[in-house]
């Protein structure tokens, strides 16, 4: 019988593809506290010069322009063995999917900068189509017609399906990953410092079904306690190296 692993990324993964995580030591909102309203949905409504700040620094954020590193690349491997059953991630930089892992094993759960929506007609946008045309269009609105309106244009404005501070995450999000994580054989989280929650709640859900948890992680978490292997060596490398290691296992 295929062993079947659950997994939970976070900032960690990244930032070795050259995201710098948020939260750290280094974190963007640790230094830049007020970049954070970057990701005020409140803010993001109401105001056109919050509006395009918001879309000018992500279009010149690290999160825009990364390339999956060798830690992304190993979870896509992990998935081809047939050893993936979920890859639930709390970073919205869409590197999961640049990557090559399939969409119905990731979970967004802070949402993807690499779709937008109308926040009227909820049309879907490509991210980059609308960066591309910034320059243009530096508060972009929607240009769809509305049939149903006598093919007015809609003039919606559009936001990038990242989750901002004040939106709830992506209906059925977490209910999908916790319904998967506790039918897993291994729960691994990646890269996470387990603080942000709902996502972080994942972990003690995991240890009470009876699932045996991996943390790789360069610091400590507040989970380590629960943890049956704990890893704090370079994801770049530690990753690829455990997958390639239960892959075969798995072979055997």
């Amino acid at each position: 019988m295929t062993k079947k692993i659950a997994v939970l990324t976070g900032a960690g993964i990244s930032t070795s593809a050259g995201i710098p995580d948020f939260r750290g030591p280094d974190g963007v909102w640790t230094k830049h506290p007020d970049q954070m309203s970057v990701y005020d949905i409140d803010a993001f409504m109401s105001d056109k010069k919050a509006r395009e700040y918001s879309w000018a620094w992500q279009k010149a954020s690290p999160v825009w322009n990364a390339q999956p590193g060798e830690a992304h690349k190993a979870l896509v491997k992990l998935e081809k063995a047939g050893l993936l059953m979920l890859l639930a991630t709390q970073n919205f930089d869409a590197l999961h999917e640049k990557a090559g892992n399939s969409s119905d094993l990731i979970v967004n759960l802070h949402g993807t900068i690499g779709t937008s929506h109308c926040m009227k007609c909820h049309a879907e946008y490509k991210t980059a189509d609308i960066m591309n045309n910034l320059d243009n269009e530096p508060d972009p609105h929607c240009h769809r017609k509305l049939p149903y309106s006598g093919n007015m244009t809609c003039n919606g404005l559009i936001k990038t399906d990242v989750v901002y501070f004040g939106e709830m995450l992506p209906e059925g999000a977490m209910e999908k990953s916790m319904a998967r994580v506790t039918k897993a054989d291994e729960f691994w989280v990646i890269g996470s410092t387990l603080e942000v929650f709902p996502a972080a709640s994942l972990a003690p859900t995991a240890v009470q079904a009876g699932v045996p948890m991996t943390i790789m992680n360069m610091g400590r978490t507040q989970y380590d306690n629960i943890a049956t292997r704990l890893i704090h060596d370079d994801i770049a490398k530690a990753l690829p190296e455990l997958v390639d290691e239960t892959i075969a296992e798995a072979q055997k």
